[in-house]
C-alpha cells in the first residue's frame, strides 16, 4: 500500500526486536494529538488529552502486552492497526 501511495517512511523499527510496552507505550501514546486505532474494518478516534488511558491501551496493545503494529506516526497523529479506510482517511 505504501509504495503505491509513494509514502516512505523516515524511520522503521521491528517490532519483534524492540518491544514498546506498559509506560513506553503510554508515554508514546499520549504524546499525540490524535490516535487512530484500526481493527478489522473499523477504526476508533482517541484524544488521548481527555479520552480515558485503559481504553486507550486496551486498543493499542496487543495480546503480549506490546504496541500493536503496524504504528505509523503522522505529523502529531498516531496510527496504530491496520484498517483500509482508516489508511485511505488517515495516510494519503
Amino acid at each position: 500500500m505504501f509504495t503505491t501511495k509513494n509514502i516512505v517512511p523516515a524511520e522503521i523499527t521491528d517490532a519483534r526486536k524492540e518491544k514498546i510496552d506498559g509506560d513506553d507505550a503510554w508515554n508514546l501514546l499520549s504524546s499525540a494529538k490524535e490516535i487512530v486505532v484500526g481493527r478489522g474494518k473499523k477504526f476508533t478516534v482517541f484524544q488521548p488529552s481527555t479520552d480515558d488511558q485503559e481504553v486507550i491501551l486496551k486498543q493499542t496493545l496487543g495480546r503480549t502486552g506490546n504496541l500493536r503494529a503496524p504504528t505509523l506516526k503522522v505529523g502529531d497523529r498516531l496510527i496504530v492497526g491496520f484498517c483500509d479506510e482508516m489508511y485511505n482517511q488517515y495516510v494519503g
